[in-house]
């Protein structure tokens, strides 16, 4: 059960720092580092992160980010399935 919260604490975060880094963006303000970002997303937020790139439009243009994301989460999902399965 705690995995479950863990999961879902960890995709509000991600979609949560898209949009901050999106709005610091905007503003020229500092910005949350890319590093950051991926390592929200490996850590169980890539889903947040994804559903943030689309929403908040930020990070679009990166084929990092653009191709990596939907990658990661298509790992995600396989562990789980497989951790979940076995």
């Amino acid at each position: 059960m705690e995995i479950v919260f863990y999961i879902g604490f960890a995709n509000l975060l991600g979609f949560a720092l898209m949009g901050m880094d999106k709005k610091k963006a905007r503003n020229r303000e500092y910005r949350i580092p890319e590093r950051t970002l991926w390592g929200v997303a490996i850590l169980g937020g890539a889903i947040g992160a994804y559903i943030g790139m689309n929403t908040f439009r930020h990070k679009t243009k990166h084929n990092s980010f653009r191709i990596g994301m939907p990658l990661l989460i298509l790992v995600h999902v396989g562990l789980i399935s497989y951790f979940f399965m076995s």
